[in-house]
């Protein structure tokens, strides 16, 4: 008997009929012995709709109220789900996050999981229940509601299997896996059986949308197995694990990419210790992440500094930039928000020498210039313009022979 945690997004519980395809699975994997928890997100497009009708009554909601509302959604589809599994007449039980008592920090709209308090759930699965959990919300030491932020149904199912010491977390979405590479962009692309926890990770944060970071980062820190599956379609998904050194890895498990990238350059300031945090400082301050930077000096004292953010605070950050150019004497401040970040990842990289060399021989091919290089162990991120970036997905993904098993 294996005791399973699944969680279902919106897409999976959009509408009635879908909630009656997740009980009857449900059912079927409890028929086979195992004990489920299963977690909830809210149906799909509810989350925004109710954020909709906060913006009609104030732009600027309290924090508190904000999740006092957007966890009503997970709320009603845990009880349709009981219901429906109650029809069938199997015994469940819903639990709001609050009710099973998943608690939180104190920062509303984006609250971090510190403990949970497994009783009921583990009460309830001796009485052979199923326990229906709604994701993406818990509440504080004052016992105010809150939420985990866009994805945090995610995270809630990972960390109720690591307090359950769960044989398996399964993520039930709208894809049957990880991919080489996103399949609309490459035809070739090649569902993986399985994927390391650190490759996932990169994958995540360089623009595959499959999983929420912060649930893989969850599942590595308390070794939780982590498997990919579809609500639409049967399959094994991809099982995303603690790197096995028996196993033969392949020297490169992706390709992923980025469009919502943009890029500013400050141009001749003055080269001094603390340049770095000068320029960066003011940017931080305004909670703009920074991702890639170089830093090149020229024989004159002076240096250029150029870094990437997101489309979305570019503007925002060119107008800072602009500013602190000024203050700091610099000669001009360019810009370019039409590029896009390309990477190849991989844990086979720390065994295999050249795949940069292949990386930017491929591009170099396809006449494809690079204006940007960041590195880990096993990752290589490179700079395109965003008009050539399909083409370079297509041929790394194929110089890299990912279209073969």
């Amino acid at each position: 008997m294996a005791l399973i945690v699944q969680k279902f997004g919106g897409t999976s519980v959009g509408t009635v009929d879908r909630i009656r395809e997740v009980a009857k699975k449900l059912i079927k994997h409890q028929q086979q012995g195992d004990d489920l928890v299963v977690v909830l997100s809210a149906m799909s497009g509810e989350t925004n709709r109710l954020i909709g009708l906060a913006n009609e009554l104030n732009d600027k909601p309290k924090g508190r109220e904000l999740d006092v509302l957007l966890s009503t959604g997970e709320q009603v589809t845990i009880a349709l789900l009981c219901m429906a599994l109650e029809q069938q007449g199997v015994q469940a039980t819903s639990y709001t996050g609050s009710q099973v008592r998943i608690l939180t920090d104190d920062s509303h709209n984006k609250a971090r999981i510190t403990e949970i308090d497994d009783k009921k759930i583990r009460d309830d699965l001796e009485k052979g229940h199923i326990v229906v959990v709604a994701g993406f919300q818990g509440c504080d030491p004052q016992g105010n509601i809150t939420t985990l932020g866009r994805g945090g149904s995610d995270t809630t199912a990972v960390a109720l299997a690591a307090a359950l010491k769960a044989d398996e977390c399964q993520i039930y979405t709208d894809v049957d896996g990880v991919y080489t590479t996103d399949p609309r962009v490459v035809s070739e692309a090649r569902r993986l059986d399985t994927i390391t926890y650190e490759e996932m990770l990169e994958m995540a944060s360089l623009g595959a949308k499959v999983l929420q970071i912060r649930s893989v980062e969850f599942a590595r820190n308390y070794n939780v197995p982590l498997r990919v599956l579809s609500s639409f379609k049967e399959g094994g998904g991809t099982l995303i694990t603690a790197e096995d050194p028996t196993m033969e890895q392949a020297v490169i498990s992706g390709i992923a990419f980025n469009r919502d990238e943009a890029k500013l350059t400050v141009l001749g300031v003055p080269d001094h210790p603390g340049i770095a945090t000068q320029i960066l400082g003011p940017i931080a301050k305004e909670n703009i992440e920074v991702d890639m930077i170089i830093q090149n000096t020229g024989h004159d004292s002076t240096t250029d500094f150029t870094f990437t953010v997101h489309r979305n605070d570019f503007q925002a950050a060119l107008d800072i930039l602009q500013k602190t150019s000024v203050l700091l004497g610099a000669k001009s401040v360019i810009s370019d928000n039409k590029i896009a970040k390309v990477s190849v990842v991989g844990v086979g990289m720390r065994s295999h020498a050249g795949i940069a060399n292949t990386m930017f021989e491929t591009l170099a091919n396809e006449d494809i210039n690079i204006s940007m290089i960041s590195t880990s162990e096993i990752k290589i991120s490179v700079v395109v313009d965003e008009l050539l970036l399909d083409n370079a997905v297509k041929s790394l993904h194929k110089a890299f022979k990912l279209e073969h098993a």
